[in-house]
């Protein structure tokens, strides 16, 4: 199938050092789960997908063009994209903040459509009885429900998800994985950046792992969730357990001075 989104030798100079040098990747229709620790530049590679950022080296593109070469209202219809840090200081009811995930295929006022994608994408995310709350009264998971709604209501082929499930109870962790990967299997390109390990497993039809800014490997959940590839990336050892038919991915703390 081919590639709907490609990074070719991307590198990212920020801050007086690389954040990402050398990734090469291709991505098709699918739920695809980015892995690494803390500071790998899981981060920074989404940004750069989005087109958010600039590519200090190489290039991303975007059905085959660079994707600086789309207009931001094109490209609005075409990625969304949910960061990890988000802020909104405006008085908004969260219908309204899901609404502005409508803005791209407007042109003047909200049309039945409009309405029709806002209320599903409330309901997809359990998000429906907050619709008429302030947003800035919300809990955290609350807000992240609102949040990963207004990025559906969007109604974009792809999305890129920056820990999509922070803030988030056990549950409502499992509903959104659920829906990300529904959405992929019906022919949308999910991205998102992740730490649970299980979850992954669990829900991903491909990994990415990522070590110091470098893509390490690629490939399905059964090649790359293996101990001695997850110690390598994570610098912890790892035992990978079969449980009820699941893979339950689980550090070990074994070496001398743990406990």
């Amino acid at each position: 199938m081919a590639s709907w989104l490609e990074a070719e030798e991307v590198s990212f100079w920020r801050g007086g050092r690389w954040l990402l040098q050398g990734v090469s990747l291709k991505l098709s229709p699918g739920f695809w789960v980015l892995l690494g620790p803390n500071g790998a530049g899981k981060s920074s590679l989404l940004r750069l997908l989005s087109g958010e950022w600039r590519a200090s080296r190489g290039e991303v593109r975007l059905e085959g063009r660079p994707i600086q070469s789309y207009p931001p209202a094109v490209l609005a219809l075409k990625r969304a994209f949910l960061p990890q840090q988000r802020s909104l200081a405006f008085p908004y009811t969260a219908r309204e903040v899901v609404a502005l995930g409508r803005l791209p295929h407007q042109k003047g006022r909200e049309h039945p459509l409009d309405r029709e994608r806002i209320a599903w994408a409330l309901a997809e995310t359990g998000a429906s009885h907050l619709a008429d709350r302030p947003y800035l009264a919300l809990s955290g998971g609350e807000r992240t429900r609102v949040d990963l709604a207004r990025i559906l209501a969007q109604d974009t082929p792809i999305l890129l998800l920056d820990e999509p499930t922070n803030h988030l109870d056990p549950r409502q962790q499992l509903e959104v994985l659920s829906l990300a990967q529904r959405l992929g299997q019906e022919g949308r390109l999910v991205l998102a950046a992740l730490h649970d390990l299980s979850l992954a497993a669990l829900f991903a039809q491909r990994l990415l792992l990522l070590k110091e800014g470098r893509l390490l490997a690629q490939g399905e959940p059964e090649e790359m969730l293996e101990p001695a590839l997850l110690e390598e990336v994570y610098g912890v050892p790892f035992e990978v357990v079969a449980h009820r038919g699941r893979r339950l991915v689980l550090p070990r703390l074994s070496r001398p001075g743990w406990s």
